[in-house]
Protein backbone atom coordinates (compact mmCIF):
# COMPACT_ATOMS: atom_id res chain seq x y z
CA UNK A 1 0.00 0.00 0.00
CA UNK A 2 2.69 2.21 1.21
CA UNK A 3 4.53 1.62 -2.13
CA UNK A 4 1.26 2.41 -4.53
CA UNK A 5 1.02 5.74 -2.48
CA UNK A 6 4.71 6.70 -3.55
CA UNK A 7 4.10 5.97 -6.90
CA UNK A 8 0.57 7.67 -7.13
CA UNK A 9 1.97 10.92 -5.69
CA UNK A 10 5.42 10.93 -7.80
CA UNK A 11 2.89 10.33 -11.08
CA UNK A 12 0.95 13.46 -10.04
CA UNK A 13 4.39 15.79 -9.58
CA UNK A 14 5.38 14.56 -12.61
CA UNK A 15 2.20 15.40 -14.01
CA UNK A 16 2.44 18.95 -12.77
CA UNK A 17 5.52 19.63 -14.35
CA UNK A 18 4.66 18.18 -17.65
CA UNK A 19 1.33 20.67 -17.34
CA UNK A 20 3.62 23.58 -16.66
CA UNK A 21 5.99 23.08 -19.40
CA UNK A 22 3.32 22.38 -21.75
CA UNK A 23 1.37 25.70 -20.25
CA UNK A 24 4.83 27.65 -20.71
CA UNK A 25 5.33 26.25 -24.41
CA UNK A 26 2.02 27.46 -25.68
CA UNK A 27 2.28 31.19 -23.89
CA UNK A 28 5.27 30.78 -25.91
CA UNK A 29 3.32 30.12 -28.95
CA UNK A 30 0.95 32.31 -28.52
CA UNK A 31 3.45 35.51 -27.60
CA UNK A 32 6.00 34.56 -30.92
CA UNK A 33 2.43 35.08 -33.14
CA UNK A 34 2.07 38.24 -31.95
CA UNK A 35 5.19 39.76 -31.01
CA UNK A 36 7.80 40.76 -33.93
CA UNK A 37 10.99 39.86 -33.54
CA UNK A 38 13.31 40.97 -30.35
CA UNK A 39 16.30 43.36 -31.65
CA UNK A 40 19.68 42.05 -32.27
CA UNK A 41 22.31 44.08 -30.86
CA UNK A 42 25.02 46.23 -33.45
CA UNK A 43 28.00 44.41 -34.36
CA UNK A 44 29.99 47.45 -33.36
CA UNK A 45 28.00 48.98 -30.12
CA UNK A 46 28.35 52.94 -29.54
CA UNK A 47 30.82 53.31 -26.27
CA UNK A 48 29.40 53.34 -23.18
CA UNK A 49 27.65 55.85 -21.43
CA UNK A 50 27.83 54.90 -17.68
CA UNK A 51 30.24 52.50 -15.95
CA UNK A 52 28.24 49.44 -17.06
CA UNK A 53 26.06 47.36 -13.84
CA UNK A 54 26.97 43.98 -12.92
CA UNK A 55 24.22 41.99 -11.72
CA UNK A 56 21.05 39.61 -12.64
CA UNK A 57 19.03 40.21 -15.91
CA UNK A 58 15.51 38.67 -13.95
CA UNK A 59 13.00 39.16 -16.78
CA UNK A 60 11.29 40.80 -19.51
CA UNK A 61 6.80 41.21 -19.08
CA UNK A 62 4.69 42.76 -20.97
CA UNK A 63 3.76 45.98 -19.33
CA UNK A 64 0.02 45.48 -18.39
CA UNK A 65 1.33 43.06 -16.12
CA UNK A 66 4.86 42.63 -14.38
CA UNK A 67 3.71 38.52 -13.89
CA UNK A 68 2.99 38.12 -17.89
CA UNK A 69 6.48 36.86 -18.91
CA UNK A 70 8.06 36.76 -22.04
CA UNK A 71 8.51 33.19 -22.91
CA UNK A 72 10.19 33.35 -26.64
CA UNK A 73 13.29 31.84 -26.86
CA UNK A 74 15.61 32.16 -23.56
CA UNK A 75 14.02 36.21 -23.29
CA UNK A 76 12.03 34.74 -20.10
CA UNK A 77 14.79 32.92 -18.32
CA UNK A 78 16.99 34.41 -15.86
CA UNK A 79 20.59 34.98 -15.89
CA UNK A 80 24.02 37.34 -14.34
CA UNK A 81 24.58 40.06 -16.83
CA UNK A 82 26.43 42.83 -17.65
CA UNK A 83 23.95 45.47 -18.09
CA UNK A 84 25.68 48.28 -20.75
CA UNK A 85 24.17 51.93 -21.88
CA UNK A 86 25.01 53.48 -24.76
CA UNK A 87 23.77 55.91 -27.29
CA UNK A 88 23.02 53.08 -29.68
CA UNK A 89 20.79 52.03 -26.40
CA UNK A 90 20.84 49.12 -23.93
CA UNK A 91 22.60 45.73 -23.65
CA UNK A 92 21.86 42.87 -21.30
CA UNK A 93 25.20 40.94 -21.80
CA UNK A 94 23.52 37.86 -20.23
CA UNK A 95 26.33 34.59 -19.40
CA UNK A 96 24.86 31.36 -20.82
CA UNK A 97 22.06 33.39 -23.08
CA UNK A 98 21.12 35.71 -25.66
CA UNK A 99 21.57 39.34 -24.98
CA UNK A 100 19.23 40.87 -24.64
CA UNK A 101 19.18 44.88 -26.41
CA UNK A 102 17.11 47.52 -26.30
CA UNK A 103 17.70 50.29 -29.08
CA UNK A 104 17.86 53.99 -27.83
CA UNK A 105 14.36 54.51 -29.97
CA UNK A 106 12.32 51.91 -28.33
CA UNK A 107 13.44 52.89 -24.42
CA UNK A 108 9.71 54.49 -23.19
CA UNK A 109 11.18 55.47 -19.70
CA UNK A 110 12.91 53.48 -16.16
CA UNK A 111 12.02 53.66 -12.64
CA UNK A 112 12.95 50.91 -9.81
CA UNK A 113 10.21 48.74 -8.69
CA UNK A 114 10.04 45.88 -6.07
CA UNK A 115 9.15 43.33 -8.63
CA UNK A 116 8.95 41.85 -11.59
CA UNK A 117 8.11 37.99 -12.72
CA UNK A 118 10.38 35.90 -11.14
CA UNK A 119 11.61 38.29 -8.59
CA UNK A 120 10.11 39.98 -5.73
CA UNK A 121 12.56 42.33 -3.29
CA UNK A 122 12.17 45.27 -1.16
CA UNK A 123 11.39 48.75 -1.95
CA UNK A 124 13.15 50.01 -4.87
CA UNK A 125 15.00 46.63 -5.66
CA UNK A 126 14.86 46.37 -9.07
CA UNK A 127 15.78 48.25 -12.06
CA UNK A 128 13.30 48.07 -14.65
CA UNK A 129 13.76 49.76 -18.33
CA UNK A 130 9.89 50.09 -20.06
CA UNK A 131 10.34 49.80 -24.37
CA UNK A 132 8.41 49.14 -27.07
CA UNK A 133 8.74 46.40 -29.27
CA UNK A 134 6.65 47.36 -32.58
CA UNK A 135 3.20 48.20 -30.80
CA UNK A 136 3.93 46.47 -27.82
CA UNK A 137 5.41 48.03 -24.68
CA UNK A 138 7.44 45.34 -22.57
CA UNK A 139 9.32 45.82 -19.32
CA UNK A 140 12.92 44.53 -18.41
CA UNK A 141 13.90 43.94 -14.91
CA UNK A 142 17.39 44.02 -13.44
CA UNK A 143 18.63 43.54 -9.87
CA UNK A 144 22.07 45.41 -9.82
CA UNK A 145 24.85 44.71 -7.34
CA UNK A 146 25.13 48.02 -6.20
CA UNK A 147 21.92 49.86 -6.33
CA UNK A 148 23.27 53.23 -5.39
CA UNK A 149 23.88 53.24 -9.22
CA UNK A 150 19.54 53.08 -10.46
CA UNK A 151 19.36 56.87 -9.34
CA UNK A 152 21.80 57.78 -12.43
CA UNK A 153 20.66 54.76 -14.83
CA UNK A 154 17.23 56.52 -14.67
CA UNK A 155 17.95 59.55 -14.84
CA UNK A 156 20.68 58.65 -18.38
CA UNK A 157 17.39 56.48 -19.58
CA UNK A 158 14.24 58.29 -18.74
CA UNK A 159 16.67 60.97 -20.85
CA UNK A 160 16.76 58.22 -23.67
CA UNK A 161 13.23 57.99 -23.97
CA UNK A 162 12.59 61.73 -24.18
CA UNK A 163 11.01 61.59 -20.24
CA UNK A 164 13.53 64.49 -18.77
Amino acid sequence: MRALLTVAIVVVFLLCVLAMWWGYRNRARRQDAVLPEFPQPPKTPAPDVLEPATGVYVSTTTAASWQDRIAIGDIGFRAAATMHLTGDGVLFDREGADHVWIPAGSVVGARTDRAIAGKVMGKDGLLVVRWRLGEHELDTGFRGDDKDVYADWVDALQRMGGKA
